[in-house]
């Protein structure tokens, strides 16, 4: 499982010209499930998500988590993530879960981030054409991956 975490001050997730999900002030991320993704995998994350200390205190130093920050968050399914491009020059999702595997999932990670986090978490909507929109704050971005725990 692999997530680009992007520390936002809004974000929002528009499909056919509605706005489905919107947030202002704390976490984007965007999710990728692969087909050796476990429950393991969702837990570890999802600890890691919501202790990871980004948001600044008082002295501006990124030492506060979302909880901390009474932050939002806001997730959205994106399969690249999973991107082979080390053969020619169209990359290969083979390592990406198909959706009868990844939407469960997606679910699982979702709910648990609620429990973690302990509010409810924003979505987009897996499969669907979205448009993400988003003002990153910082910028801070940070790319987590269950496998390698970093």
């Amino acid at each position: 499982m692999r997530v680009v975490l992007q520390r936002v001050s809004k974000a929002s997730v528009i499909i056919d010209q509605t706005t489905i999900s919107s947030i202002r002030s704390g976490l984007l991320i965007l999710l990728g499930i692969e087909n050796s993704d476990i429950q393991e995998d969702i837990d570890w994350l999802c600890g890691k998500i919501a202790r990871l200390r980004i948001f600044s205190d008082k002295n501006g130093i990124m030492n506060l988590s979302v909880n901390e920050v009474d932050g939002k968050v806001l997730v959205v399914s994106q399969f690249t993530l999973h991107a082979s491009t080390h053969k020619g020059n169209r990359p290969s999702y083979i390592n990406a879960a198909k959706p009868h595997f990844a939407i469960p999932m997606y679910e699982k990670f979702v709910k648990k981030l609620d429990e973690e986090i302990n509010k409810p978490v924003q979505t987009g909507e897996f499969g669907a054409m979205m448009e993400i929109g988003l003002v990153n704050d910082g910028p801070v971005t940070i790319i987590i991956d269950s496998k390698n725990r970093e």
